[in-house]
């Protein structure tokens, strides 16, 4: 090649990154404005879009500085759940790894660095005492996530979303209450979810209602069939991905084989239906919390042929016989020492609210 093949070439490949930059600006510019059409038909939307975007929104500081996400690891989290609930926002967001990417959406290149990512999740984890302790009650539960500081903030915007001091949105609840839990190691979530109560102490029950999300989360009036919810969850795609593997984890010989055989339900009811109750099982059920499927429901008023079918559903979603050895070893026997703690549980809420721990540390 001459002095002026490469002088030409030069000019031609200089056009031609110039015409690419301008293409892929276009491009990027064009999916932005796309994305935020998308948002603002998430927004008015009646389908619990808006409720999702709105944890989002907190998560990831949206309204602050997009490149700085205070709970980057948070951030990620709950982008896949919107990503998995709403799909048509899998294009403006990155879901490819494990790390947060809001950056179509926003319209910003945004990037963390993985490696403090990482050391972070362990940092904040590893000064928990919630990581490393296995508490009785759920009282006792309450009370050592008010104090300790990593959990205390995990809370605050679970608390936000369902605080019976406002109208409960079912769907936000839900949202905030799955990300609670996917947001923290699988053993602190089972201490949690498996917390119990000794039957006369109020302080306890009212504290396992807050863990639960309920009333907000879970309580549907008029309370829904078994079946429908059943129908309704197979409609919603990550609703579908948490129920089948909960099915194949937990109850892998219900079959739906089975679905339409009333004898074949019978006999599966009669047996008990023994479930496997291995931690790949609690790591499936627990993925269950924040979603329809903890919904109450009844089989009540049903027509004779569904009833069968219906008591399936209900035993599998909402039977406490899969995990009574593990809700006993986390239930309170004694009255005494821990178990007989008096505190008024309105005020261990208002420590919750204010997400961090000033003020609570006298609660022993």
């Amino acid at each position: 090649m001459n002095l002026r093949t490469s002088v030409v070439f030069i000019y031609l490949w200089a056009d031609v990154k110039k015409m690419l930059f301008v293409y892929f600006t276009s491009v990027s510019t064009a999916q932005t404005t796309d994305c935020l059409r998308l948002r603002e038909q998430c927004m008015n939307a009646a389908n619990g879009c808006e409720s999702v975007w709105n944890v989002v929104e907190d998560v990831c500081n949206i309204s602050g500085n997009r490149c700085k996400a205070e709970d980057a690891i948070g951030c990620n989290r709950i982008i896949h759940i919107l990503a998995d609930e709403y799909p048509e926002f899998k294009n403006c967001v990155c879901t490819s790894d494990d790390f947060c990417s809001i950056t179509t959406l926003l319209g910003k290149q945004c990037s963390i660095d993985e490696d403090n990512i990482s050391t972070e999740t362990k940092l904040q984890w590893s000064l928990s005492a919630l990581s490393k302790q296995a508490n009785s009650t759920c009282l006792d539960v309450n009370k050592e996530c008010v104090e300790d500081e990593v959990c205390n903030k995990q809370l605050s915007l679970y608390l936000k979303a369902c605080s019976v001091n406002k109208k409960c949105n079912m769907e936000e609840c839900q949202a905030a209450l799955r990300f609670f839990y996917e947001n923290m190691p699988f053993e602190v979530a089972q201490m949690m979810i498996f917390c119990d109560c000794t039957q006369p102490d109020e302080s306890c029950h009212r504290a396992k209602e807050l863990l639960h999300g309920k009333p907000c989360a879970v309580t549907a009036v008029p309370p829904p069939s078994c079946l429908n919810v059943i129908h309704m969850c197979e409609e919603n795609e990550l609703c579908r991905k948490k129920y089948t593997a909960f099915r194949s984890k937990c109850w892998r010989h219900v079959t739906k084989k089975c679905y339409n055989d009333e004898a074949c339900l019978e006999t599966l009811l009669k047996d008990g239906m023994p479930c496997s109750a291995n931690a790949d099982c609690k790591a499936a059920y627990i993925s269950n919390w924040g979603t329809m499927l903890r919904v109450k429901c009844t089989c009540q008023n049903l027509p004779a042929t569904e009833h069968y079918l219906c008591k399936l559903f209900h035993h599998m979603l909402h039977s406490k016989s899969c995990f009574n050895e593990l809700r006993d070893k986390y239930q309170c026997f004694s009255l005494s020492e821990d178990c007989a703690f008096e505190t008024n549980i309105l005020f261990v809420t208002t420590c919750f609210a204010v997400g961090h721990v000033t003020g609570c540390s006298h609660i022993r």
